[in-house]
């Protein structure tokens, strides 16, 4: 199995490792410190060495941070970790605050009016600490550059990690890693710049056609470049990850070097050099002589897929696709006689991931919810928590594979005997915010917020909403969560030709019920309609069949019906011939024309 079912953290390990921690702090002089859930890479998904906001108290989502000051330690989290906050923190320490609502400059002030706050500058971006900064300027409280006092205090803190590097193919990745050297470095000439620092796991292993292991789930490696506008890259990795094949991999103009050397390479690094304020740890422009900001430039190329990934993808898709009409066909099966727990839902869907011979990893943990579990939008099930599937109540299973040519993700929230017509009505509005992601199309320029709106409106007209963006971007065969593209009332990124990303709106019912439904979409040239002749529009990747029985036909339009039959006749069409006779016939009903 790629997913355990351990707890990792529990609201009883917080109290003890917070007196610890502030017991750090007096010695240091400080009055507090900031604990992120980043690495020195700043990827949204970390190695166990590095996670430290989970270890001091016991919050295990994906996003997040803790400020712990004398008196009081906040713990931010978005609108996706509300309800799991509560249930994994404790109350009585540590205090939840809804987050990007407080900021943490204002909410400092207001809990303290003198004194150093710590932090460590590789765990921070420049831009994070200057927002911090500049809601304090004026007052008593400073920001305090320290070494990691979290690290400090953690006595069996995991090694860093030591996965190995491969080559990723290049009529998998659709173009050399050459050429895309030579792209980037023409980029940074005419920009007058002479090189750019590279921080980020998934833009190095984009650039150069590589792959790792050092983070769960994600196929990427922790290392550090500089890409020279000469079009040849520096990298500084663990050499015992890279051995001779990778070596030939990666060919002339690429230069390895241990990560010791890091840091005397920027301070040697003459003429503007790139850097992106947005990613790169703090430390990073800290030690150089001539910075510009600006873009990782991976960062949008990467975004922007070519036709040998989206091919890749597809294939990925139809798959996994097939993976998951088996295990959904079983569900159904296995429902009419009870007995199932939360755990072997989740054993048994990566089993049908496995029987493809080609899954490489998960993309995530599956989440996989029933009944009022489904409302804790990244609930991961446990040993402690493993809830029997009950009947009446809705399951959410949200999951993704990786394989070599592509990465999945996708959530379908599935009738267990019958919720009840509320459930239902939910339910329908919820994939009308799915059907009209899926049919928009749009001028070219317009950002991820202009079309977040279209997967809400449904449910805003019953008064609902949910407290999450409506699609995050999607690598290929790279990291599930991918930028900068997003579906988000704050996303301001043009979306582009070759763009991946999730469609999932949800609603969620604290204590009763969870629903969300998710395909992953590319964004594509819209063929010629009326007086706007540059139109972008959706192609949609994931072909599984949406659950008939929670479907509402009365709250639907037309077009939406019309959309859905024909979305249910493709995927019987390009799925019939990968499936075995018991899950063939189960999707033909499944698919039933409404």
């Amino acid at each position: 199995m790629f997913q355990t079912f351990d707890s990792p953290a529990s609201p009883a390990q917080g109290p003890a490792r917070l007196a610890l921690l502030r017991a750090q702090l007096a010695a240091q002089g400080l009055q507090g410190y900031l604990i992120p859930r980043a690495d020195a890479h700043q990827g949204e998904y970390v190695a166990a060495r590095d996670d430290r906001l989970q270890w001091v108290t016991g919050f295990t989502g994906s996003a997040g941070f803790c400020i712990v000051l004398p008196k009081v330690a906040g713990v931010f989290i978005d609108g996706r970790y509300r309800t799991q906050v509560k249930l994994q923190v404790d109350l009585a320490h540590f205090t939840p605050m809804p987050w990007p609502e407080t900021k943490p400059g204002p909410w400092i002030l207001e809990n303290l009016t003198t004194g150093a706050i710590g932090f460590d500058p590789w765990l921070h971006t420049a831009e994070e600490i200057e927002k911090i900064q500049s809601d304090l300027r004026g007052s008593g409280v400073t920001l305090r550059a320290t070494e990691n006092l979290v690290d400090a205090i953690w006595p069996d803190q995991p090694a860093a990690p030591q996965g190995k590097v491969f080559a990723h193919s290049d009529a998998l990745a659709g173009e050399t890693a050459a050429a895309k050297r030579a792209r980037l470095a023409a980029g940074l000439h005419v920009a007058g710049q002479k090189a750019a620092v590279l921080t980020l796991p998934d833009s190095i292993c984009w650039l150069l056609n590589i792959r790792g292991a050092d983070v769960p789930k994600n196929p990427v490696v922790q290392a550090f470049a500089i890409l020279s506008s000469a079009g040849t890259v520096d990298v500084f990795i663990d050499p015992a990850k890279v051995d001779s094949a990778v070596i030939g991999h990666l060919g002339s103009g690429v230069h390895l070097h241990d990560t010791g050397a890091f840091i005397p390479a920027l301070k040697a690094l003459k003429g503007p050099v790139r850097v992106d304020k947005a990613t790169a740890p703090l430390a990073v422009s800290q030690v150089m002589d001539q910075v510009v900001w600006g873009d990782d430039p991976c960062r949008l190329p990467k975004a922007c897929k070519n036709e040998g990934e989206i091919t890749g993808m597809r294939a990925a898709h139809l798959r996994d696709g097939a993976a998951m009409v088996e295990f959904l066909a079983w569900l159904d099966a296995q429902t009419l006689t009870g007995g199932l727990t939360e755990i072997a839902v989740v054993k048994a869907l990566e089993g049908f991931r496995r029987a493809t011979n080609v899954l490489h990893d998960i993309s995530f943990d599956t989440i996989c919810g029933s009944g009022p579990n489904g409302a804790i939008m990244h609930y991961r099930v446990t040993e402690d928590s493993n809830r029997a599937v009950g009947q009446n109540e809705l399951l959410l299973v949200d999951s993704g594979a990786q394989y070599r040519d592509g990465t999945t993700d996708i959530t379908r929230t599935i009738a267990v005997g019958d919720p009840g017509p509320e459930a239902r009505a939910c339910y329908t509005r919820v994939l009308q915010g799915v059907i009209a992601i899926s049919r928009a199309r749009w001028p070219r320029g317009l950002a991820g917020r202009d079309l977040d709106p279209l997967a809400r409106q449904a449910l805003w007209m019953a008064g609902q909403d949910f407290n999450h963006g409506t699609g995050h971007g999607v690598g290929a065969f790279l990291s599930v969560h991918e930028g900068p593209q997003r579906l988000s009332r704050i996303s301001e990124v043009p979306l582009e030709p070759g763009m991946i990303l999730s469609n999932e709106p949800g609603y969620y019912r604290e204590g009763a019920f969870g629903i969300r439904l998710e395909n992953l979409i590319v964004v594509k040239v819209a063929d010629p309609m009326g007086d706007l002749r540059d139109q972008l529009s959706f192609e949609t990747l994931t072909f599984v069949p949406f659950d008939r029985r929670l479907i509402d036909t009365t709250q639907l339009s037309a077009a939406e019906r019309a959309w859905l039959n024909d979305y249910h006749a493709q995927v019987l069409a390009l799925l019939a011939t990968r499936l075995s006779d018991f899950a063939r016939s189960w999707a033909q009903q499944a698919c039933a024309a409404l």
